[in-house]
């Protein structure tokens, strides 16, 4: 049987480098990628150097993947980049530009990439990280959610477009997970007077939850079940908050979801 071949973005820490892990523990050749790249020896993967910003980069990356090992059979998108609480309009145009760049333009950058090649092999699978705010956005987190939300309608559509082509999409859906992901946030460029207290309040309540989150590997366990299926689903949420929170949303009421959310993070009513 051949080894399978898997290139995963964003994989020096947290999700990225425990999904690579894993899927290297279940059997696959794993290509990871940072912008930074690392040398090599340090981890169970190799690495590769990509810029997801960046066409060049890009297509340097995935072609050197397929000049070493011939295919790609699963592309996990993970390469993203949040930004702390904050009001939407003490956030830039030019800011979020560059947060929908590297989550969600650099999601398509890849996936660009590599689909001509899975359409060639006949088969193939796409998983993209996206998250609980691609379904449920919150508060003080607008511009993160909405390229989440890109992320969940993007998915879909294509996983119709390739699955007469032996390809699959499939979106996993985390909920607050705990890695070092929440240390280099970028701060909003244009804060405001009028939010400071509650980006204080918010703040300080996300950090509460995340002390009792749920680590990298129930993402990483999402994947690999995703990739693993004979018939995928297009959405599996990823620890057991994201599953009761995708529950909520769909069967609770829209003001009850509403004053649930406002109450977790102490807003006024």
């Amino acid at each position: 049987m051949n080894i399978k071949i898997a290139l995963v973005t964003g994989a020096s820490q947290g999700i990225g480098a425990a999904t690579a892990e894993r899927l290297v523990k279940a059997g696959y050749k794993v290509y990871g990628t940072s912008r930074r790249g690392a040398a090599k020896g340090e981890r169970s993967f190799e690495m590769l150097s990509l810029d997801v910003t960046s066409d060049e980069s890009v297509t340097a990356a995935v072609n050197e993947v397929v000049r070493l090992s011939g295919r790609i059979d699963l592309l996990v998108n993970n390469a993203g980049i949040g930004i702390a609480p904050a009001g939407a309009e003490e956030v830039s145009i030019a800011q979020a530009q560059a947060i929908f760049d590297t989550n969600f333009f650099g999601l398509l950058r890849v996936t660009q990439a590599v689909v001509p090649h899975m359409r060639r092999q006949g088969v193939g699978r796409i998983i993209n990280i996206g998250s609980v705010l691609g379904f449920l956005p919150m508060p003080y987190g607008a511009l993160y959610a909405a390229t989440k939300h890109a992320v969940e309608a993007y998915s879909e559509s294509l996983d119709h477009e390739l699955r007469t082509r032996g390809i699959r999409v499939t979106v996993i859906e985390p909920a607050y997970t705990r890695t070092a992901f929440d240390a280099n946030m970028l701060e909003p460029d244009t804060k405001m007077e009028e939010y400071r207290e509650i980006r204080a309040t918010v703040n300080k309540r996300i950090k509460e939850v995340m002390e009792t989150a749920e680590g990298s590997g129930v993402v990483a366990e999402a994947v690999l079940r995703a990739a693993s299926v004979q018939h995928p689903k297009l959405r599996y949420t990823a620890g057991n908050l994201a599953k009761r929170l995708r529950l909520l949303r769909t069967f609770a009421p829209d003001g009850m979801m509403d004053a649930g959310i406002r109450k977790d993070l102490r807003l006024e009513a």
